[in-house]
């Protein structure tokens, strides 16, 4: 009768778990929308005053202290003095990012092209349809040259 008693106890738990589990599961989740995380763009000026308080720092762990403060990686010190190196303010200004806009000269000579292989095109036909039309007026017996000296 123990064990009767125990099994009906140990099922009532069950259920009491699976309730509340189902409970929590019908909770609605936090509807708050997260921000988009966004990229950092650091101005040279920035990043030269920045080199340069790192540059003076003496004792063993301003450095560190000096990263954290400013919420930077051991990466961009890396990246920012090897710009340094190659040509100060200039190698430090943030890249535009995405396509490069085309040459103005290289767009105009494109467009030209283009115009120029359609008026080729317009000239082929119409070449064309002067060489029916003159077919068409040998067999009608119709000769130009000869109608406009006769009116003159």
């Amino acid at each position: 009768m123990k064990v009767k008693e125990s099994a009906e106890a140990a099922n009532q738990n069950d259920s009491l778990s699976i309730e509340e589990s189902e409970a929590g599961a019908n909770q609605a989740p936090d509807p708050e929308v997260k921000a988009q995380a966004r990229r950092r763009q650091h101005s040279a000026t920035y990043k030269l005053r920045i080199l340069e308080e790192l540059d003076r720092c003496a004792e063993p762990g301003q450095q560190g202290a000096i990263l954290r403060r400013e919420g930077l990686y051991t990466s961009h010190l890396v990246k920012w003095r090897k710009q340094r190196r190659a040509g100060q303010l200039k190698a430090l200004t943030p890249k535009k990012r995405g396509r490069r806009e085309a040459d103005p000269a290289t767009v105009e000579l494109a467009r030209l092209q283009r115009e120029n292989e359609n008026l080729k095109a317009k000239l082929e036909r119409a070449e064309i349809i002067i060489r029916y039309q003159k077919k068409v007026a040998d067999l009608l017996g119709f000769n130009p040259a000869t109608e406009k000296g006769e009116d003159d």
